[in-house]
């Protein structure tokens, strides 16, 4: 077995560990090796949208002036226009409906990394993002933040586009992941439902859940 990591503690003070009683039910349902493809994509629909929440907690609200059947008010508004999630290919797409439900009129982006199963680092192969990300707050989605490194390769990448802000949303991570991430980017704040105990010799999380994109696809 390998050597359990100790996580940073500064580290520690920038995770935000989603426990809601809810979330913490349909990822133990996703944990199961007999959940089909099926269940587990509407699972990680559901678990997807009641994180969101959590995420989008700190968002900028702006007066807005509306006529409700009895009378004008000042409301509350958010521009979703401003946020974009990025889904780190392919795995952050089994994301993106969960989070979209609650914030319809967000922008997307995507990154394409593959893990080299020899060096367990990130190479890129494509990359798209909405116009003017200089304007815009950016929540980076991907199931798993294992070794950390398609994590830092995807926001170092994205910092080059100078948005506002950057937060990194997944289902698991364990203490390297978030070592290694708080070590390159310690202004990225990551919000996860769990804190597994290490990685396997061959960078998946465990306990975890296996790979998440092949349960997602149906390609085991």
């Amino acid at each position: 077995m390998p050597p359990i990591i100790a996580m940073n503690p500064a580290a520690r003070a920038n995770l935000h560990l989603i426990d809601h009683p809810l979330v913490q039910h349909k990822l133990t349902l996703m944990r199961d090796r007999d959940t089909s493809t099926n269940s587990f994509r509407q699972l990680l629909n559901e678990i997807s949208s009641l994180m969101a929440y959590e995420v989008c907690r700190d968002m900028t609200l702006q007066d807005v002036q509306i006529q409700t059947p009895l009378e004008t008010m000042t409301g509350k508004h958010i521009d979703g226009k401003k946020l974009v999630f990025v889904s780190i290919l392919r795995a952050g797409n089994g994301i993106l409906d969960g989070v979209l439900s609650v914030v319809p009129s967000a922008r997307v982006g995507h990154i394409g990394l593959y893990r080299d199963p020899q060096t367990l680092q990130a190479v890129e192969y494509y990359f798209k993002m909405p116009k003017d990300m200089h304007e815009r707050d950016v929540v980076v989605v991907d199931p798993m933040l294992a070794t950390g490194n398609s994590a830092v390769a995807a926001v170092t990448r994205l910092k080059q586009c100078q948005p506002k802000s950057i937060k990194f949303l997944c289902l698991l991570t364990c203490p390297e992941g978030v070592n290694t991430m708080h070590h390159a980017h310690p202004d990225v704040p990551v919000y996860t439902a769990a804190v597994d105990r290490g990685l396997s010799d061959h960078g998946y999380i465990l306990p975890g859940l296996g790979d998440a994109g092949d349960r997602i696809f149906g390609t085991l």
